[in-house]
């Protein structure tokens, strides 16, 4: 259990550092790329985890030199995603970091999903209620890697980005982490990996 007394807050990604979900997404990005005819590749998906699914298909159609309308593909892959109704499930050590810290500091959720899943994912596994903020693709103009997402958690906290710690499961989130100039612990495959001392 990493040691927070020195931060004042804490900002939580979603998708694969506060609840496991990132499974059904590369099924459902699986899907809509057989449906546009993009070469799937797992881990390329894997290792874009935060960045707004319109963003993606931007990336995919300069990839493969397409021109598919994003937001044709952003709705294709929502509707693919809700479809497969995956039973979400809470990543206990994450969870165990917001239950230690409950009531001491000040926490937060920052996310690439749109506001209405974010929403939705919070509240089915009983996270919402912890959170003061949450901070969705919805609610910025630049998503991860850009440091905004975070900035603004920080900034409905009432904190500064240097009194705030950020819990991360992708290399675009720790990048979004390090432009808000905050610290960032990751978190591998379910596991808090502390940095070492």
């Amino acid at each position: 259990m990493p040691d927070l007394s020195r931060y004042k807050g804490i900002v939580f990604d979603m998708d694969g550092t506060l609840i496991d979900s990132m499974g059904s997404h590369a099924i459902a990005w699986q899907q809509t790329c057989e449906q546009f005819g993009y070469p799937f590749d797992g881990q390329y998906i894997h290792d874009l985890g935060g960045v707004p699914t319109r963003q993606i298909a931007q990336l995919l159609n300069e990839k493969h030199s397409m021109t598919h309308d994003l937001d044709e593909v952003a709705e294709f892959k929502r509707q693919a995603w809700l479809a497969l109704d995956e039973s979400l499930s809470v990543i206990q050590e994450t969870f165990d970091v917001m239950q230690r810290y409950k009531g001491t500091l000040r926490m937060g959720v920052g996310t690439g999903s749109e506001r209405e899943n974010a929403i939705r994912m919070l509240t089915e596994t009983g996270l919402l209620e912890h959170v003061e903020t949450v901070i969705t693709a919805s609610d910025v103009t630049h998503g991860k890697p850009h440091g905004e997402t975070f900035l603004t958690v920080a900034k409905n906290m009432g904190l500064t980005a240097e009194e705030c710690v950020v819990f991360e499961d992708t290399e675009i989130g720790r990048q979004a982490a390090e432009h808000a100039g905050m610290d960032c612990i990751m978190v591998i495959n379910g596991k808090i990996e502390l940095p070492a001392a």
